[in-house]
């Protein structure tokens, strides 16, 4: 049966898979009070998930000496590390995967994590040979600059235009518009719905169900 809009689904990771934006937030907050600078506010915090580690510090912390930036992310990395192996896929995402994998969709991952991070998290939770192809922000430029998806896609084989975004931050949604993808957003991870919504998604999935059956519906 032919598709009806896309042969390549691209999903962030954290926020949007796996239940982790808490925890971030907290790690970048815990590396901040190590080195005895402003603790940033809750929604400064989260607001940076999804972008490359670096980059994130400088936009939450923008007023700070730069020298602080590289010790910044070595206590958030340490902090984070003590952390993930707690970290778990939000409820419905593992039968989500499984089923676009064996409706023979091409599937990836475009995160603002190491390729190191990554492949940690996807061991942990068994998903490491379910996704053709993954992006990470220290192999390339971070979002929202169209590059990740554009990588994908070339290595894939697979059309932009065939191609759809899913993730919980502007960030994700920018990165697709900016590549000439489709984008969707969900509301459960960093970002509010409001700033979701201003960057124009196909849709808007309040939960992974939601997620779940709009992509079996109209995918």
């Amino acid at each position: 049966m032919a598709r009806k809009q896309f042969d390549l689904i691209v999903f962030d990771w954290d926020g949007t898979l796996m239940d982790s934006t808490s925890t971030i937030v907290k790690c970048i907050q815990a590396a901040a009070k190590d080195l005895g600078l402003p603790i940033p506010r809750d929604d400064a915090a989260s607001h940076v998930i999804g972008l490359g580690l670096h980059e994130a510090m400088q936009a939450v912390m923008p007023n700070i000496d730069p020298a602080f930036y590289p010790r910044m992310v070595e206590r958030y990395r340490f902090h984070f590390l003590s952390k993930d192996h707690e970290l778990v896929l939000f409820d419905g995402v593992r039968e989500m995967l499984a089923e676009l994998s064996q409706e023979a969709y091409f599937l990836a991952v475009a995160t603002g994590k190491s390729r190191v991070g990554l492949n940690r998290s996807l061991n942990a939770v068994g998903l490491l040979s379910l996704f053709d192809a993954t992006r990470c922000a220290d192999e390339t430029f971070s979002k929202p600059h169209p590059a990740m998806l554009q990588e994908l896609t070339r290595e894939l084989g697979q059309d932009l235009k065939r191609t759809v975004m899913i993730g919980d931050t502007t960030h994700d949604l920018l990165m697709a518009n900016n590549a000439g993808a489709a984008a969707i957003a969900v509301q459960y991870g960093a970002h509010p719905h409001e700033q979701l919504s201003a960057c124009n998604p196909i849709y808007s999935a309040e939960t992974v169900a939601q997620l779940r059956t709009w992509l079996s519906e109209n995918a």
